[in-house]
């Protein structure tokens, strides 16, 4: 359905060394950047993420929020401590959120932007 989401950021060059903690645990990197944007996925020039210099840049409201799929429990794990050491707000450690499902293992971060982010993986622990 979707073919990438653009989200507006102040600082690109903090924004970007937060995603690419956060999204490189999750085995995405970047995939192209220039110097008013960068672009994160799997494929050189396939964006799925990108993010926008925008120097009024404000995350939508309450209720939106990105979630990421992660391979596994452990890159969730990653994705968390990962960001919080470049700028990461907590909004949910890791664990398993029963509310969702039996195997819904997640971890909630706000970014240096305010955008509210999940990674999670939807899967018995193997």
């Amino acid at each position: 359905m979707l073919h990438h989401i653009s989200i507006g950021v102040r600082d690109l060059d903090l924004a970007g060394r937060f995603y690419d903690a956060a999204l490189g645990a999750l085995g995405f990197r970047r995939v192209f950047e220039d110097e008013t944007a960068i672009g994160y996925g799997l494929v050189d020039g396939e964006d799925l993420l990108c993010l926008k210099l925008r120097k009024n840049a404000q995350p939508p409201g309450d209720g939106f929020h990105l979630a990421f799929a992660a391979p596994s429990r452990t890159a969730v794990l990653a994705f968390h401590l990962d960001a919080l050491k470049v700028g990461g707000r907590d909004n949910g450690a890791p664990g398993l959120r029963l509310e969702y499902g039996e195997h819904y293992y997640a971890a909630f971060l706000i970014d240096p932007d305010g955008h509210r982010i999940e990674a999670t993986i939807n899967a018995p622990e193997s």
